[in-house]
C-alpha cells in the first residue's frame, strides 16, 4: 500500500469437536510475557485499553526480548510439523526456475531483470537487441551475505548510455538511488537517499533526471513524517547539490511525483493523496522559474498522466466516469470544458492506458480478467489485442514512434511470458517463456459467482485437480484482500501449486473494496463500508461449503496487508467458520494505523481516521486488535511479520499476537513468526520465501488434518 502502488494468516478452526485435533495441538503452548502498560487512549468519549502499546518500541530491549522469545517458540514447532519438509522441497522446486521481467528499451537498448532460478535476487542486463543474450550490467547478490539486497527499480537515460537505480536493503521500502555507466559497467560517484515511493524521470538530453524526497532529519535519516517534494540530480553531482523545482504548499498531506514528457518540454506532475482522487498540474523545463500550470485540480477523481504529443495531453480520469476514460487536453488551453474524450468509459473497469506509437492501449478487467482494446490518438478504435488466455497483462509501454512494445502474461498455470507486439501487423511473438517443472494439465480454473450478505454479486476464482470430487471434505485455502482500488487477477503462484498437490483447493475471492469493477465497486468496501469486505469473504467461505466443497474445518484463509486485515478480521468475527489463519503483514490496529507515517496515513481514503467520529465507530467496530474477546476458542493462527517493515509497522502484528494469545480460550496455537532481515514482501530473496512459505502451509495442512491423507 503506497501512492505508488495505489496504496497495493492462516487460522486454524476449533477442530476438537470433529476429532481433528493432534495431541500436538491439544497441549496449550505457553507464551512469552508481552511489555504491557496500562495505556488508556479516549476517542469521541470512548475509553480503549492499548495494553502492549509499550510494543510500539521496535527498538527497544523488551521489545526486541519478546520478539526472540516468540521466535524461539514458533521456529521449532513450525520445522517440526509433518508436511513441512514436504513443502520445502516442493516450493524448492516449483520457484527454482528462470524467470525475466519487463524490458526496456532506451537508445536502442534493452534493459531488463532477469533470475536464473538459483540466484536470491535479480539482475539486471543490457543487451543490443531480442536476438542478443545480453550481459551482466549490476547484479546486487554480491552485496549481502544473505541475499537482501535486491535492485528495486531501475531507469535508463534515453541514450541508453546510463542507468539510474535503487537498491532496497532488508525490504525497506526506502531506496538508495545510483547511476551506473553502460559502457563501462562502473558507478559514478552519487548516491541519493530520502527517498521512498518514487522512481526517476530522465531530461531528455540526459544530463540529470527528476525524483521525489523526503526531507532529512537530524540523524541523516529520511522524514516521511513530512511532506515529500520534486528534486533534480545533475548526473557528477553530490546530491547536497540538487535544485528542488516542485513543492506543495497549499495542502499539509498531499506529495508530488513527476514525469518528463517525451519531447523534454514539460515536467507532469502528479498530486497524490489516496486512492479516490489526485490532481495534475504541468511546469514548463523550457522557461527558467516558470511556474506549476493547473490542469487537473478540482480532486474529483483520479488522473494519471499517460502521455503527450507537443502540447496535447493524455491522460485517464474516473471523474465523471467511474469505469475510466481517456482524454486529452491542450497543456495551453486546459479549460475542462475543451477537454475532448479519447478512449469513453466502457462496461469493464479501465485499469491502466498507455500511448505508444500513435495508439492508446487501454486495459481492462472483465470478471477480473484482462482484455486490452486499442485506439488510435484521435480515438477511433482500432482493435483488440489477441491475448493467450483468460489471464493478467500488463505492459504496452513505450514511445511515441515505437514499432513495437512488450507486454507479459499469466494465469493460474503459466508463469509470466514476455511478448513483443508489433503496431503495424497487431502480431504477438512470444520473446520468452520460462520453463517450469510442473504438470498443469491435470489442473483446471473455474470461475464462479455468489451472493453476499447483502445479495451483491461477488466473483471467485477456483483452482483444483480435474474430476474434484465435491464430498464435503476439500482442505481450502483462500485468499482475499479487498483493498485500495487492486484487483486479484489470475496470476501465476508457485505456491497455489504446492497447495494443490497436497491435494487441496485454491480460492481467491474479488471481494468489494478492489478494482475489479470499477469506482464504485472500490468505493463499496472503504471506510463505513468495509465491513462489506469482511461480509464477502465470509460468503465466499459459505459459498464452498453450500457448494459441496467443503466444511469450515477444512478451511484456511490467508491474506497479506491489507488483506492480513481482511484475515484477521474474519477470525475475529466468526472464529467458528475457519479451520485456519495466516493473517500476514496486516493492518491490524485501526485508530493508530496512521501515527506510524505520513504514507500510512494516505490510507485513510479506504480506512477512514479514528480523529473523526463516524471513522472511529465504523473502525472500532471491526479493528482486529480491539475485537479479541477473552476466552474465545479461535482457530490455531499464525501470524507473520519482519522487523524492517517499514510500510505496515511489525507492531500492528505485535500487539494483535500478544492480545490473541493471552484471549485464547482453547489450545489451539496462536503463534507469530517474525523474519529478521526482511520487510513488507519486496525483495525477499528466494530461499526466504521458500521458507516463509514452507512455514504457513504446513502450519495450515497440520491444521486441517491434511497430514492423515499424506496431504490430502
Amino acid at each position: 500500500m503506497s501512492p505508488s502502488s495505489r496504496p497495493r494468516g492462516l487460522v486454524l478452526l476449533a477442530l476438537a469437536a470433529a476429532g481433528c485435533v493432534t495431541q500436538r495441538a491439544a497441549t496449550p503452548l505457553v507464551y512469552p510475557p508481552a511489555p504491557s502498560a496500562d495505556v488508556i487512549d479516549h476517542y469521541h468519549g470512548v475509553a480503549v485499553p492499548d495494553p502492549f502499546r509499550p510494543l510500539e518500541q521496535l527498538d527497544a530491549p523488551a521489545t526486541r526480548a519478546w520478539v526472540e522469545a516468540e521466535n524461539r517458540l514458533a521456529r521449532p514447532w513450525l520445522e517440526s510439523l509433518p508436511l513441512r519438509a514436504r513443502l520445502r522441497r516442493d516450493l524448492d522446486g516449483l520457484m527454482r526456475y528462470a524467470r525475466r521481467a519487463l524490458p526496456v528499451v532506451e537508445g536502442g537498448r534493452v534493459f531488463g531483470l532477469r533470475h536464473d532460478g538459483q540466484q536470491a535476487q535479480s539482475v539486471l542486463y543490457v543487451a543490443e537487441g531480442d536476438a542478443d543474450p545480453g550481459r551482466i550490467l549490476i547484479d546486487p547478490n554480491p552485496l549481502s551475505g544473505d541475499g537482501t539486497v535486491a535492485i528495486a527499480d531501475f531507469v535508463p537515460d534515453p541514450q541508453g548510455r546510463r542507468v539510474a537505480y535503487a537498491l532496497a536493503d532488508a525490504g525497506s521500502d526506502w531506496k538508495t538511488w545510483r547511476i551506473r555507466d553502460v559502457a563501462s559497467g562502473q558507478d559514478l560517484d552519487e548516491a541519493l537517499r530520502f527517498i521512498k515511493f518514487s522512481s526517476v524521470s530522465w531530461a531528455r538530453d540526459g544530463s540529470g533526471f527528476y525524483y521525489s524526497r523526503y526531507p532529512a532529519r537530524a540523524d541523516g535519516s529520511g522524514d516521511d513524517q513530512r511532506q515529500a517534494s520534486i528534486w533534480f540530480h545533475h548526473v557528477g553531482r553530490a546530491q547536497d547539490a540538487d535544485r528542488r523545482v516542485y513543492a506543495i504548499s497549499d495542502h499539509p498531506t498531499r506529495d508530488p511525483y513527476g514525469e518528463v514528457s517525451e519531447d523534454g518540454r514539460w515536467l507532469i506532475i502528479t498530486q497524490s493523496e489516496g486512492t479516490l482522487a489526485s490532481g495534475l498540474v504541468a511546469l514548463s523545463l523550457e522557461r527558467a522559474g516558470a511556474s506549476a500550470r493547473p490542469l487537473a485540480t478540482d480532486w474529483d477523481g483520479l488522473y494519471t498522466y499517460i502521455g503527450a504529443r507537443a502540447d496535447t495531453l493524455y491522460f485517464t480520469t474516473t471523474a465523471g466516469a467511474p469505469n475510466g476514460q481517456v482524454l486529452a487536453l491542450d497543456i495551453a488551453h486546459p479549460q475542462r470544458a475543451r477537454w475532448r474524450t479519447i478512449v469513453p468509459e466502457a462496461r469493464e473497469a479501465l485499469t491502466q492506458a498507455t500511448l505508444v506509437g500513435g495508439q492508446v492501449f487501454a486495459h481492462y478487467l472483465k470478471d477480473a480478467h484482462s482484455i486490452v482494446r486499442l485506439h488510435r490518438e484521435d480515438g477511433t478504435l482500432a482493435g483488440e489485442v489477441p491475448l493467450p488466455g483468460l489471464g493478467t497483462v500488463t505492459g504496452f509501454r513505450g514511445h511515441l514512434d515505437a514499432a513495437a512494445t512488450y507486454f507479459s502474461y499469466t494465469d493460474y498455470f503459466t508463469p509470466l511470458r514476455i511478448l513483443r507486439y508489433e503496431l503495424a501487423s497487431g502480431v504477438s511473438q512470444t520473446v520468452f517463456a520460462p520453463a517450469v517443472r510442473v504438470d498443469t494439465t491435470r489442473l483446471v480454473t473455474e470461475q464462479v459467482f455468489y451472493a453476499s450478505r447483502d445479495g451483491t454479486r461477488i466473483p471467485m476464482f477456483l483452482v483444483h485437480r480435474r474430476g474434484l470430487a465435491r464430498d464435503g471434505n476439500q482442505p481450502v485455502l483462500l485468499y482475499g484482500y479487498g483493498g485500495f482500488d487492486i484487483a486479484l487477477t489470475p496470476a501465476y503462484s508457485a505456491g497455489a501449486l504446492a497447495w494443490l498437490e497436497l491435494g487441496g483447493l485454491y480460492a481467491v475471492a474479488n471481494l468489494r473494496g478492489g478494482g475489479e469493477y470499477g469506482v464504485a465497486w472500490h468505493a463499496a468496501g472503504i471506510r463505513a463500508r468495509k465491513q462489506n469486505v469482511f461480509d464477502d469473504f465470509a460468503a465466499a467461505a459459505r459459498h464452498l461449503v453450500a457448494a459441496g466443497y467443503t466444511q469450515p474445518r477444512r478451511i484456511a484463509i490467508s491474506g497479506r496487508s491489507n488483506g492480513g486485515l481482511l484475515v484477521a478480521a474474519s477470525l475475529t468475527q466468526h472464529p467458528e467458520l475457519f479451520g485456519a489463519a495466516l493473517p500476514a503483514v496486516g493492518v491490524l490496529d485501526m485508530l493508530r494505523y496512521h501515527t506510524a507515517s505520513a504514507n500510512a496515513r494516505q490510507w485513510s481514503s479506504d480506512y477512514g481516521l479514528s480523529e473523526d467520529p463516524a471513522d472511529f465507530a465504523a473502525q472500532l467496530a471491526y479493528s482486529p486488535l480491539h475485537n479479541v474477546r477473552a476466552g474465545t476458542c479461535y482457530p490455531p493462527t499464525l501470524i507473520t511479520t519482519a522487523d524492517h517493515d517499514d510500510r505496515v509497522v511489525p507492531w500492528h502484528s505485535y500487539k494483535f499476537a500478544a492480545t490473541l494469545q493471552r484471549a485464547q480460550g482453547c489450545a489451539h496455537p496462536v503463534l507469530i513468526r517474525v523474519e529478521t532481515r526482511a520487510g513488507h514482501g519486496a525483495g525477499k530473496p528466494l530461499w526466504m520465501q521458500i521458507e516463509d512459505l514452507a512455514d504457513q502451509w504446513a502450519f495450515a495442512a497440520h491444521a486441517l488434518g491434511m497430514e492423515a491423507a499424506g496431504g490430502r
